[in-house]
């Protein structure tokens, strides 16, 4: 399986027979939603792989939460196809829904009764669900997201936090193939964001697929080994995340007093050089490195510089950031912080 097809290969709009991929938790091919005249996601292949944590990026309005919606079979496709842990969607609901936990749009929840007792309910209403496991599941469930303090608590009385706490409990009431996460540090602290992630973490080592929805950057570069992104409503790239990061232009970073001659140097070797911000006493020149260009590796470049006589006082490569990868893709910005 190539795990790292990018908008090359996605949003086609002719598709032979799709080659079915044993390994993917989730995949789609040339899927679309519609609404009237509007396609809120326009041909989409999604290739989620199993035991990965897959971010799935976009601004908002870009077709994320309409993607998830299809492939839980809470909005019926345009055109598509959609396969969800090896099986035909929706045809395959009734058997595919039981293995998999959501959290989808926020958590709804009885505001009178308390944590407890809205996940035994939720629980009792699973009919795959066991009754004689169902006390300790609940306890369980609460103590892995932090409210066994809040357990007795009635719900309305929860913070937007807890109640996230309390939808991630009750996607997690059972053990699940797959974990289908909607923003799921909505509204936490830095400390809750800590947990969740590490949450996450934890239930891809024991083998869980789990797809993260998310609008924060930082918290997805964090938690996830693959990534999607969205831009109104086409998939524009998909892969490893570190891939998605190496596909972007790398840039170098020179500390030198001598800022004009370093300039000249770098233009001659190709690069576009720009002066960074003055930190303290130490200046630094920023040059754009598109890879490969001219050949160059970063030992030919310090040495081009030294024999100009350029006195180099630091020297680095910086990797584009996944940030920069994602304006390049989309031309949007993007919340990089919770």
């Amino acid at each position: 399986m190539n795990e790292s097809r990018t908008a090359a290969s996605v949003g086609a709009t002719e598709h032979a027979v799709p080659v079915r991929t044993p390994d993917l938790a989730i995949e789609t091919h040339g899927l679309v939603k519609r609404f009237g005249h509007r396609s809120a996601v326009d041909g989409i292949d999604l290739a989620v792989p199993r035991g990965s944590v897959f971010g799935f990026l976009g601004p908002n309005g870009s077709g994320k939460t309409t993607t998830i919606r299809v492939l839980l079979g809470l909005a019926s496709a345009s055109s598509g196809d959609v396969r969800v842990l090896g099986r035909e969607m929706p045809q395959a609901l009734a058997s595919v829904l039981p293995e998999v936990g959501a959290l989808v749009e926020g958590p709804g929840f009885y505001p009178f009764l308390s944590g407890t007792a809205n996940l035994v309910r939720l629980d009792a209403a699973d009919p795959h669900a066991s009754a004689s496991t169902r006390r300790r599941r609940v306890h369980d469930a609460l103590e892995r997201v932090g409210l066994s303090h809040a357990a007795g608590k009635k719900v309305r009385a929860y913070s937007l936090g807890m109640k996230q706490r309390l939808g991630l409990a009750n996607a997690m009431l059972r053990p699940r193939e797959l974990l289908v996460l909607d923003e799921p540090t909505n509204g936490l602290d830095p400390q809750g964001t800590r947990e969740v992630r590490n949450l996450v973490r934890s239930l891809a080592a024991g083998g869980t697929t789990v797809f993260v929805s998310s609008h924060l950057l930082a918290e997805v570069e964090q938690m996830c080994s693959h990534v999607g992104v969205m831009s109104a409503g086409r998939l524009v790239a998909q892969g490893l995340i570190e891939e998605l990061r190496s596909a972007g232009q790398a840039h170098v970073v020179v500390q030198t007093p001598d800022v004009e001659l370093a300039s000249g140097v770098l233009t001659r070797l190709g690069l576009v050089p720009g002066e960074a911000p003055n930190k303290g006493s130490t200046w630094e020149t920023t040059a754009v490195l598109a890879t490969g260009i001219n050949g160059h590796v970063p030992e030919a470049i310090v040495a081009a510089l030294v024999a100009d006589g350029v006195r180099v006082r630091g020297f680095t490569v910086e990797n584009a950031s996944l940030e920069e990868r994602f304006v390049s893709l989309t031309g949007e910005g993007f919340d990089v912080v919770g």
